[in-house]
């Protein structure tokens, strides 16, 4: 099954929801960055989350970034997506390792431990809006559900998972986000905590081979859910080496010129896919005379 991703409405409009399937945009993630399971269920989480919360956004050109910084000894995430179901992310200690937690589960909360979550949405106004809350449990969906809270004043639901494979592949990723409108009755509210209540986790969910359809089917099927859009998600860095050639000019010409003097080439990589991008001498020279034109 393709990756892809939904977005309802239910209650006659007083609740709207999103779930996604993302097991291959998490896989390529873990390839790319060679991730630990507990990274991977942690960038994978992250990840769903980005590219659902970037189905939100209305412009063609906005972008979203979700970042996590953490005591943890996995230090931090960051995920950015656009409106269009293109997302990439990396853990900024992609190999760490840990035991289970006391459930048996891959310990995300311990990788991260406490701090800050940071979401900013760059919407085409003259400065971004930024959003930031502690975390209150580091298993990142409980994270999210208090920033739609106190950060947007809308109460939320958002529940991710990822199951990994023995052999450290992505079994199966995926989550939802619900969201109360205002307005909202206190009948719908009360019913809806009750389902979720009875909810099994989204891993759970998905490894019975369910779709995102039938995921909101079983949470929100007796609230009239009406599926109102489906776009396909991937993980998709935008890097070339082009960009990087810039983002290399931008360093300064006096840095340039000490790469040159060294005689070797320089091998620069990206954060958001871990490709490496190698600049002989002769480019950086060329670099430099463009840069002092």
């Amino acid at each position: 099954m393709e990756d892809y991703m939904l977005r309802a409405t239910a209650a006659q409009g007083q609740i709207r929801a999103f779930a996604a399937t993302t097991k291959d945009m998490v896989e390529t993630a873990r390839a790319a960055h060679n991730t630990s399971p507990v990274a991977t269920a942690a960038l994978g989480r992250l990840l769903t989350a980005g590219a659902m919360m970037g189905m939100m956004m209305k412009g063609e050109e906005d972008i979203l970034t979700i970042k996590i910084q953490g005591n943890g000894p996995m230090e931090g995430l960051t995920v950015t997506a656009d409106s269009k179901g293109k997302v990439k992310g990396y853990a900024w200690n992609p190999g760490v390792m840990l035991p289970p937690n006391e459930k048996g589960k891959l310990d995300v909360a311990g990788a991260l431990g406490l701090g800050v979550l940071s979401v900013i949405k760059d919407i085409g106004l003259k400065e971004p809006y930024v959003g930031e809350t502690i975390l209150v449990t580091s298993e990142i969906a409980e994270d999210l559900t208090y920033y739609f809270a106190t950060s947007e004043q809308t109460p939320s639901s958002v529940g991710l998972g990822v199951l990994m494979n023995p052999e450290n592949t992505v079994r199966q990723a995926g989550g939802f986000i619900l969201q109360m409108m205002p307005g909202a009755s206190e009948e719908v509210i009360g019913k809806l905590e009750k389902k979720l209540a009875e909810l099994t986790s989204v891993t759970a969910l998905l490894d019975q081979g369910m779709t995102p359809e039938m995921i909101l089917e079983t949470i929100l099927g007796e609230f009239g859910l009406e599926i109102n859009d489906r776009m396909p998600a991937r993980f998709f860095c935008n890097c070339t080496k082009s960009r990087v050639e810039k983002a290399l000019i931008s360093v300064g010409k006096k840095e340039i010129r000490e790469m040159i003097t060294e005689g070797k080439p320089i091998e620069v990589n990206c954060h958001f896919c871990n490709k490496h991008y190698v600049f002989s001498v002769e480019e950086l020279e060329e670099m430099l005379s463009q840069a002092v034109k």
